[in-house]
């Protein structure tokens, strides 16, 4: 099971903070850095000093870090044009050394749009949909040859499709609780498919639809990578848990009910449970960026029990 710290910095963090929690990440053995792709703050949280922006966080990420894989959860296809966020992408994976993941979404908040003058279409879906097929295919494009793509939402004549990602491949990530449309884009794009959020018995029915829109799409179930992005709150002992989930507006029931928290046996014991039904990667949503012994907890009482 891979532990992988995902960051939400709309709420309120600088890019030196998320510099600090990416090297705590780095050196205490996790897997991954992720961060969301919000330029507004959601709920009760201030969000000062105001929204950084995600591919260029992640672009001073992968010169100051040298192990740890980095990338989106997800990013808003609202939010840049696939030919763009194809160049962006591939550069940042140049310069980590070919370390970056891509997790593309349709973007949902609309009062982020608003705020920023950023046009928020009616029709997400069948826009992520081109997306996908524009990114990938520009990244696959063989050197010397071009991309062509006319489709309803964006026309791609004679692209020289570059620059090219260090790796082979860039690992694509597809998500969501849709029922239909969502399986069937994983099943077709995506390497890895999050289950955002959601119970046992919520991902187990999610990664079925998925298994099967794989296998009808003509591929393995087991070639994509299944995981989950669950809140996160360890503590050693009851006081701790409180304490830490009070520092970010939650109570301990709701928590244990619907994420990870509780004592370090607990969260394991419910990792257990969705390692049961497929799951082979948590992303750790952490919500305190400047509770560091939060981190080291989980590395050496969590992550150490995990194997």
């Amino acid at each position: 099971m891979d532990l992988r710290i995902f960051t939400e910095p709309q709420q309120g963090a600088t890019y030196d903070t998320l510099l600090t929690v990416a090297k705590a990440t780095e050196d205490l053995g996790f897997d991954a850095f992720f961060r969301s792709d919000h330029y507004l703050k959601m709920g009760s949280a201030d969000g000062l000093p105001g929204p950084t922006d995600a591919w260029i966080t992640l672009a001073g990420l992968a010169r100051e870090t040298r192990r740890i894989r980095l990338g989106t959860l997800m990013t808003a296809g609202t939010f840049r044009l696939p030919g763009v966020l194809a160049i962006q992408v591939a550069q940042v994976d140049q310069m980590s050394g070919g370390r970056v993941e891509l997790g593309l979404g349709a973007g949902w908040f609309e009062e982020e749009h608003q705020a920023y003058g950023i046009p928020f279409p009616k029709e997400k879906f069948g826009r992520l949909e081109e997306q996908l097929a524009i990114v990938t295919g520009l990244w696959e494009t063989k050197l010397g040859d071009t991309f062509d793509f006319h489709g309803t939402y964006y026309d791609l004549t004679g692209s020289p499709a570059l620059p090219k990602p260090a790796q082979e491949k860039i690992p694509v990530l597809v998500g969501g609780h849709g029922p239909t449309r969502t399986p069937r884009l994983a099943a077709k794009y995506a390497d890895e498919f999050n289950m955002p959020f959601a119970s046992v018995e919520d991902s187990e029915a999610q990664f079925g639809r998925v298994r099967a829109a794989a296998e009808e799409a003509g591929r393995r179930a087991d070639d994509l990578v299944y995981s989950n992005a669950l809140v996160v709150c360890v503590g050693k002992d009851d006081q701790e848990v409180a304490r830490r989930a009070a520092a970010i507006g939650r109570e301990v029931p709701e928590l244990k009910a619907n994420g990870l928290a509780g004592s370090p046996a607990e969260v394991v014991d419910k990792i257990g449970r969705y390692q049961e039904i497929g799951s082979r990667r948590l992303y750790l949503q952490v919500l305190d960026l400047d509770d560091l012994e939060h981190l080291e907890l989980i590395a050496s009482q969590v992550q150490s029990q995990l194997g």
